[in-house]
């Protein structure tokens, strides 16, 4: 299977230049691809992993993946999918921002080996340009009319809130990179997402003005949520590939969480596995829903990929804990993962000492029992659990020798509905 048969296999390809003419260039050698990605934020997130793993699967199949970071156009912002202009960032924000994300692109690309990644940023170039030099070599190549027939360019014209000449530039910036990297680097297809689409075809149309030369572009489709909205940086819940961000635990549930009608595609877009593979998971998965395999693999390959064994390990010690699981040998930072998830309430450290705090009593702290009286009821019930273990005596008293790391009650009542009572 070719590198195009793959993608289209993936639901990772919408659009081409000239699919043929493309496929031929592949099929008689390697060649160079870049994607770029605006440190606008201090994270990239799942909805970028699109160019990073198809820069990845470019570069399995033998060809040179360029990730670039747009240190340059990141100043700007790309107008595409947005109502109003960005925030502009300050010189030290983008710098901050710059050296995060350039670290999360090296997680999944291989910077050895035959066929190397290479990074680049736009930057080093673009702050060299003279501005009238720009308008008078780059800038008389783009039509006026043509631009504001692009979609990223016309939404935004027809909006409330217009679009400033900085973002409207934005698209020459960006097919100025593909033409110093068609030049600087032999870089000769672009990839990026279908909301990249203008901007993709503005760089061939001026590489092919300037130089004479070809270039493809190609766009894989955005990546939706369940609900049909997409992983956006500014959009509720977004989930990010900073672990500081999005816990590892976090991300593993999200991906645990896949509603059904999204596995297949995000199994596909999300993960390595061979087309063997994914197809068996799938064939499993009608034949036993509940065994949930399919999403365990889903889960394991996307956090092994973005975050590595050691946080898979932990993420799914974590996961453990949320359905039960014993506590022995659970790291403080993996019950931390935990605390940020459930409900937490403060409990002065005093009212442990000694006898303690009646469990019924740290049941209404907790917010796990209205009253005593219904806290007596769930404990006779045998529904009620400390620190993931089950308590039937209604005498029962919680002191801090309970304290999980000097510091933490972990309550349950029956089996999904969690409190933390931090006592530290």
């Amino acid at each position: 299977m070719t590198i195009l048969d793959e993608l289209q296999w993936r639901g990772l390809l919408a659009d081409c230049t000239d699919l043929p003419a493309l496929g031929a260039r592949l099929a008689s050698g390697p060649i160079t691809v870049y994607c770029g990605f605006d440190p606008t934020g201090d994270s990239l997130h799942v909805g970028h992993l699109m160019g990073q793993l198809t820069l990845r699967r470019f570069q399995l199949a033998g060809h040179h993946p360029l990730p670039l970071a747009g240190g340059a156009t990141g100043m700007i912002g790309d107008p595409g999918g947005k109502s109003a202009e960005r925030n502009l960032l300050s010189p030290d924000e983008l710098a901050h921002n710059l050296g995060c994300i350039k670290q999360q692109l090296a997680r999944l690309l291989d910077f050895g080996g035959p066929n190397p990644a290479r990074l680049v940023d736009n930057a080093t170039w673009a702050r060299q340009l003279p501005y009238l030099d720009f308008l008078r070599d780059i800038g008389k190549h783009f039509s006026i009319n043509v631009m504001v027939a692009k979609d990223s360019v016309r939404s935004r014209l027809e909006g409330e809130h217009g679009l400033s000449y900085t973002e409207f530039s934005y698209m020459l910036l960006q097919a100025y990179d593909f033409y110093h990297l068609r030049q600087a680097e032999g870089c000769e297809l672009q990839i990026g997402g279908s909301d990249q689409w203008g901007n993709i075809t503005a760089g061939t149309d001026l590489i092919r003005k300037k130089l004479g030369t070809a270039a493809w572009g190609l766009t894989f489709p955005l990546i939706l949520k369940a609900d049909g909205t997409k992983f956006g940086k500014t959009e509720s819940g977004a989930i990010w590939l900073d672990p500081k961000k999005t816990s590892p635990y976090r991300f593993y549930q999200f991906f645990i969480n896949t509603d059904d009608q999204m596995l297949g595609g995000y199994l596909r877009k999300f993960t390595l596995l061979s087309r063997e593979a994914i197809e068996e998971l799938e064939a499993r998965h009608v034949a036993d829903p509940g065994a949930r395999e399919a999403h365990k693999a889903l889960a394991r390959e996307v956090t092994t990929l973005v975050h590595g064994e050691s946080a898979l390990a932990d993420a799914r010690r974590a996961s453990e804990i949320m359905f039960g699981g014993g506590l022995e040998g659970v790291s403080e930072a993996v019950f931390m993962d935990v605390v940020g998830e459930v409900p937490t309430k403060d409990l002065e450290r005093a009212k442990l000492a000694g006898a303690g705090l009646p469990l019924t009593e740290t049941l209404v702290q907790g917010g796990l029992s209205a009253s005593k009286g219904q806290a007596k009821k769930d404990i006779e019930g045998g529904g009620i659990y400390l620190n993931n273990v089950r308590v039937g005596e209604i005498g029962r008293a919680v002191t801090s020798s309970d304290l999980l790391f000097g510091k933490y009650l972990l309550l349950r009542k029956g089996k999904r509905t969690y409190a933390v009572i931090n006592a530290a």
